[in-house]
């Protein structure tokens, strides 16, 4: 299971963390949960349909959504 803790602005909450399972379903909480074993670091700017992201891990990303939004946040990933 992977875990996603971010902090940042356009999400359900200001701080979450989001848990993906091996099958593909997702959830999420409100706060910071414990244990937490960090693999990467990433910065995530969502504007309009466009996203940019800028993981430790793996480097830069630009996608395309199909609902405009914006997100301005940091995340942690780790299991």
């Amino acid at each position: 299971m992977k875990k996603y803790t971010e902090i940042g602005f356009g999400n359900t909450w200001f701080i979450r963390t989001e848990f993906e399972d091996s099958d593909g379903t997702e959830r999420e909480v409100r706060g910071f949960t414990a244990p937490f074993k960090l693999q990467s670091v990433y910065f995530r700017l969502w504007i309009g349909k466009k996203v940019i992201i800028f993981d430790s891990k793996e480097g830069l990303k630009l996608s395309s959504k199909n609902r405009k939004s914006f997100k301005l946040v940091i995340g942690f990933m780790g299991i």
